[in-house]
């Protein structure tokens, strides 16, 4: 019976040599590749103007909520203008709650301060890093007659990991929004 283990172990062991061994699959990255941005001036039908990516649609409203929409990435830009009429210190607290209302799914909310002496605009830039129904936020004013409020939202569940890659593409657009941004009065 000994004799007979072994002959079966043996024949065990030279099939499986035969077999090709497996070979772990190799460390891959997402590659997403998005259209180098050519940016174009946009002028609200409220009290300012921009630049924005042109493979974005911009609505403007006469309520001063206005959108940049990015059709091939399912996400958009909301944009929120309000008039600062004695009400600056409420504006800025809503600007600097709307990120805290993701604080349940982010794991982090860094801000960016901004300042622009030239345009006389000045804000901050939320990234919420998570899964949080809106990546990026952010708000810019003069401190005197302008505020705006925009976010940013995708018609996804939200996955950080799997949106992140469209995330930092629209954030530089934000980034561009935010330099290029000139108040119109």
């Amino acid at each position: 019976m000994k004799n007979f283990s072994i002959q079966i172990i043996s024949f065990f062991l030279i099939i499986s040599c035969m077999e090709k061994p497996i070979k772990p699959k190799p460390k891959s990255m997402l590659n997403l590749k998005y259209p180098s941005p050519i940016y174009i001036s946009k002028k609200s039908s409220c009290p300012y103007s921009f630049k924005i990516n042109n493979y974005t649609n911009f609505v403007s409203s006469d309520k001063c909520n206005d959108q940049i929409i990015y059709p091939n990435l399912n996400g958009t830009i909301y944009l929120t203008y309000r008039k600062v009429n004695n009400n600056f210190d409420s504006l800025l607290s809503d600007a600097y709650n709307m990120p805290l209302k993701h604080a349940r799914r982010a794991f982090e909310i860094p801000e960016k301060v901004y300042v622009n002496n030239i345009n006389r605009t000045y804000g901050s830039i939320f990234k919420i890093v998570g899964n949080a129904a809106s990546q990026v936020q952010f708000f810019l004013t003069d401190s005197l007659n302008h505020f705006i409020f925009g976010a940013l939202y995708f018609y996804k569940k939200p996955n950080y990991d799997s949106i992140m890659p469209a995330v930092d593409y629209i954030g530089e657009d934000i980034s561009k929004l935010m330099e290029s941004l000139k108040w119109g009065d």
